[in-house]
């Protein structure tokens, strides 16, 4: 029995899931990811399949792929999940793949499901079969592989990564699946439905085909319509792809303070929303939101750092959900305020330079003479206290000894920094009389 006259019997085992029913076996059947398809049929064309990493979310396609590919390079498809797999078991692949090889010229083909969940030491346990081609390895992620896997193994695996299926592709497949039970969409739904349930499944065939299983159970006892509402009340609320240690939680943070920063207060109050949904932690939020403030708004308007600083107060101090009405606030406050990133910029060329000049002497004025014998030394002689003079200003040299001077901060004509700018142009006329 072959592999796809395997997959074939199970499909139609009593019990079996509807997915599985539905799962191509060819790539004539295949629905979607053509960018994926088009690259992997140019390895086919080739002759030559490479060990591969594939990325992407969940009901993508991804196992179904590597078992056709298996098929179409006449390998033996061997199947793990890395949860129940150790170094000892992949040992043990390896060598039956290198004697495989050797006895047989027949490849292997392993495909490994969630390739994530494996330690530096079971990823360097396949480095020699796949640099050698003993075995074609085809791993499985939905997290970002710069994150998860080490270098040595992704150097010697080409990245393919699949996307969300679209509404379009998503329609070809419940609809086919209706097909396959003898049934269409319009007669077990409203057609105002139909959106509704696209949503729902957010761009995952698998869940998609799960939850019409369920819903064609539900209509052949109540022989009633769906609607948008029955919709939801059957299937309940759809559960959002976040998870705070992965790709999902850089990508969304990064998207949060990109969108305060470019002033669009509505994509901010989104990804505030998509974060919080997912169970984002509150306080990693605020305090991000306390850096945003110093780096994006800084002294364009200085009061941004208050309400930030007050915001991540008050969500430590009540906790979700209320204390996303703070949250709210605060981001909305610095979405709509004017932007500077002028002090930022100038801590970096303040630290570039003291990387390049190293420790110069500071000034005898400028110390502090904290002991007689500092003081005799001379330590604080000769300063001048700015508050003695008029506007609380007088001409002193600050700078260390022997070290050219720079300009680091310049400020901009946005908000208040623009009475700052005004102020330091009087400053530079006073230093040139």
């Amino acid at each position: 029995m072959d592999l796809f006259t395997a997959m074939s019997a199970n499909q139609d085992l009593p019990g079996t899931p509807l997915p599985e029913k539905m799962r191509p076996r060819n790539l004539d059947a295949w629905v979607g990811q053509t960018h994926v398809i088009s690259q992997l049929q140019r390895y086919l064309k080739a002759g030559s399949l490479p060990s591969m990493i594939f990325w992407g979310p969940p009901g993508t396609g991804k196992t179904t792929l590597a078992q056709i590919l298996a098929s179409k390079v006449e390998a033996e498809f061997v199947a793990i999940n890395a949860v129940e797999s150790g170094a000892k078991a992949l040992k043990e692949i390896g060598e039956a793949a290198r004697d495989r090889r050797l006895q047989f010229q027949r490849k292997t083909l392993l495909f490994v499901d969630e390739i994530h969940r494996f330690n530096k030491a079971q990823q360097d346990v396949l480095l020699p079969y796949v640099e050698k081609g003993e075995l074609i390895l085809v791993g499985a992620t939905t997290e970002n592989p710069s994150y998860e896997l080490n270098r040595a193994l992704l150097s010697r695996c080409r990245l393919i990564t699949f996307e969300r299926h679209s509404e379009e592709h998503l329609r070809t497949i419940v609809f086919r699946a209706l097909e396959k039970m003898g049934l269409t969409w319009e007669k077990i739904f409203e057609p105002e439905a139909e959106n509704e349930f696209l949503a729902w499944v957010d761009g995952d065939a698998r869940r998609a085909l799960l939850a019409l299983d369920e819903l064609v159970s539900v209509f052949a006892e109540s022989q009633k319509l769906f609607t948008p509402e029955a919709l939801k009340e059957t299937l309940g609320r759809s559960p959002l792809g976040y998870d705070k240690s992965s790709d999902q939680h850089y990508d969304s943070i990064s998207a949060f303070i990109k969108s305060i920063r470019g002033s669009d207060v509505d994509a901010a109050l989104y990804y505030l929303a998509r974060m919080l949904k997912g169970g984002e932690d509150p306080v990693f939020i605020s305090r991000r939101l306390v850096i945003l403030a110093s780096e994006d708004v800084g002294n364009a308007d200085p009061r941004a750092l208050q309400v930030a600083i007050a915001g991540a107060q008050a969500v430590e101090l009540i906790g979700l959900p209320e204390g996303a009405i703070n949250l709210a606030q605060v981001v909305t406050y610095l979405a709509s305020s004017p932007k500077s990133n002028r002090s930022y910029m100038a801590l970096k060329k303040a630290q570039a330079y003291v990387e390049t000049t190293g420790t110069a002497s500071i000034p005898l004025a400028m110390r502090s003479a904290k002991t007689p014998a500092m003081k005799d030394l001379g330590y604080g002689k000769d300063y001048l206290y700015p508050h003695d003079f008029p506007r609380h200003w007088v001409e002193q040299d600050y700078w260390p000894e022997g070290l050219p001077r720079e300009d680091f901060y310049q400020p901009s004509e946005v908000g208040f920094e623009k009475q700052i700018r005004e102020y330091q142009t009087w400053l530079k006329g006073q230093n040139k009389r």
